[in-house]
This record gives structure tokens, sequence and C-alpha cells, in this order.
């Protein structure tokens, strides 16, 4: 009996010597905000905690499982991983379920969300294939780029799902750019992608487009379109330097703004915890994307590093957005608030990809060598 407890220490040991430290206490103090936001702003308080902290489980075990994998076994998956999660996606289209889209498939002990994989897929696979060509990428390579992201893309823009689709177009256009995109394509693709917002606007659903008009000027439907982010601001203002408290959101407790354990989840903290709360978690966040893009920096290969640095900077625009979106500085496009925000497969997806960051950046002696 002793030895056994001896031996599974050693195994415990073994798996967390892969883990990076400072990053994984830093998203646990996020997880913790999660779970007191949660906890106050639940409508059924006991059950949001517990399914929230399953899910922060099922990810850190996953996180774990990952970052003890090596790049090379990774980077064999690699095609298969993206090709499956791909596969998922006609699925949606067929069986999927949600209120204002089909977002998830039922599996009858959890709903999944395939959107959510294509997330790792997408930059997963685009470094795959980078580290394989001769880098800058050339126009053929940027060709095949935009074909592996752009599949994905379309699907999740068509179901109809456009905060998820551009967080997935990011994260491939952060690989390119950390692959040594010269700053002339890059300027012709930000040009192409200005002269297509005309067009692409004809294609928006109508109620994508109420909330471009709503973002312009919230107080023209204050009733109605505009009410979520009026609400919004509201909470974010009235909690002053301080905050009200944890568990006094009136906003919240009073049902003022919807959604406030998902999209919105970020204005009720604002509203308890106040300025400085803020301050505090946006710190935390900084260093999260620090430490992260240090990591990928510190990386062997080509394939790490790419695919590690395209995790942190999208991580970055996942914070950007939903920041910008509950204060009115950006269009509400049903964003979370990475890891404090109620969510299954965005919380388990998120820290899975830290696992990938984790394994880069553990692995790097064995391939130096």
């Amino acid at each position: 009996m002793v030895e056994a407890i001896i031996s599974l220490r050693r195994f415990i040991r073994r798996l967390l010597a892969r883990v990076d430290a400072p990053l994984m206490l830093a998203l646990m103090t996020v997880m913790a905000v999660s779970l007191l936001v949660q906890a106050s702003a639940g409508e059924d308080p006991l059950r949001a905690v517990l399914a929230q902290g399953a899910r922060f489980v099922i990810g850190s075990a996953a996180l774990v499982l990952i970052a003890n994998t090596s790049p090379a076994n990774l980077r064999a998956w690699t095609p298969w991983v993206y090709g499956f999660t791909l596969a998922l996606m006609p699925l949606v289209f067929l069986f999927g379920s949600g209120r204002s889209a089909n977002l998830w498939l039922d599996l009858g002990v959890f709903y999944l969300q395939p959107g959510e994989l294509l997330k790792l897929s997408v930059p997963m696979m685009l470094a795959w294939y980078l580290n394989r060509q001769t880098l800058p990428p050339s126009w053929r390579t940027l060709l095949v780029s935009a074909v592996i992201v752009g599949a994905p893309v379309a699907l999740i823009v068509k179901q109809p799902d456009f905060g998820t689709g551009m967080l997935v177009l990011a994260s491939g256009g952060f690989a390119l750019f950390l692959a040594g995109l010269q700053w002339q394509r890059i300027a012709f693709a930000a040009a192409a992608a200005a002269a297509a917002i005309p067009i692409g606007y004809q294609f928006l659903m109508p109620y994508q487009k109420d909330r471009i008009h709503v973002f312009l000027n919230p107080e023209s439907a204050p009733q109605g379109a505009g009410w979520n982010i009026i609400q919004s601001k509201i909470a974010i203002g009235s909690g002053g330097l301080t905050g009200k408290g944890w568990g006094d959101s009136t906003q919240a407790n009073l049902d003022f703004l919807p959604e406030h354990t998902t999209d919105f989840a970020f204005s009720v903290f604002s509203e308890e915890w106040g300025w400085l709360g803020v301050l505090a978690i946006l710190l935390v966040y900084f260093f999260i994307i620090s430490r992260a893009l240090w990591m990928a920096m510190n990386a062997r290969d080509a394939y790490s590093r790419l695919l590690a640095g395209a995790l942190a900077l999208t991580f970055f625009i996942y914070i950007l957005v939903n920041a910008g979106m509950v204060a009115g500085f950006l269009p509400v496009v049903g964003v979370p608030m990475p890891l404090i925000s109620y969510g299954g497969t965005s919380a388990v997806s998120l820290l899975a990809g830290f696992g990938l960051v984790m394994s880069a950046y553990s692995h790097r002696k064995y391939l130096a060598d």
C-alpha cells in the first residue's frame, strides 16, 4: 500500500513537472474570480458554481495531459485533429441547437460547441503547414493558408456565430504574422479587408446589422437592441472606484442586465469590485499573455513557436473584444470574457490551449537535444 502511494506521488509529480507554475497560478486566479461571479450573479448559484467548477477541472486535466505531450506528437496528430473538428461543423447544421443560432451539439451528457474547438485546431493546422514551408510565407503559402483558415471561418459565420468566426480568423492571422509575413502584404490584406466591408455588410443577418447600428447609437433603441449596452455601461459606471461589494450588483440581481453570467459577466464583476478590481484582473490577464508569449519565444521549433504565440495573442483578442463590448466601445458579438464568463466548451478549450503553450516550453530541452 505504501509503495502504491509513493508510486502515485511520483506519477503526479512527473505530470506536474511539465506545468508552468506561474502561468497555472494566474489561470487559477481568474477561475476563482469566475466562480465568485457565478455565485453572485447566477440564478441558481450553487448549480452554476458546481457546473463551472466541473468544467474547470476537466479543462485543467486536459491542460496537464497536453502539457505532458511532446510537440512532435502534437504535430503528428494535428491534421487528424483539424480534420475531425472541421467534420463536426456540418453536424451542427443538421442536429445543432441554440436559442438564436445552432451552435451546440447535444451529446446527452453535455453540449459541445465545435466552433470553440476550431480555435485550437485551426492555429495548430496552420502552424503545422507553415512549419513545412520556407519562411517568410510566399504568395502560394498564403493562398493555402487562406484555405486552411477560410473554410472553418465560413462554416462558423454561416451558423451564424460571427464572434467565434472572427476569433478563429484572428488566430490564423497571428500565426502568419509570427511566421514573418511582410508588412507590405499585411497592408495589402488590410486594404482588401477594408474594401470588402461594404460587400460583407450585405450578407449580415438582420440582428447583426442591428448590433452595428446600436453600437453607433445605443440610445436609438433603449428598450430594444440598445438595452444590453446601456445597462452594461450603467453597471460598470455604478461600480465606482471600489465597487458595491460581492453579491450587491443591482443590475444583475434585479435582472436589468441580460446574459449577466455569460457575455456580460465582466459587467457584473465591474459593478461589484469597481475600477480597482477591474485593474487587478486586467493585470492578471496581462501576466498570462506576457508569460505565454515569453514561453512561445523560448520554444525550440517553428511549430511550437507559431502555435503558442498565436494562441497567446488570440487570448488577448478575447479579452479586448469582450471588454470593449461591455463598455460600449465595440459591437455586441457574443464573445465571452475568457475563463470568467459561464461556458463549457469555451473554458475547456482555453485551458487546453494553455496546455499546448506549456508543452511548447516544457519540452524545449528535449527538442534542442
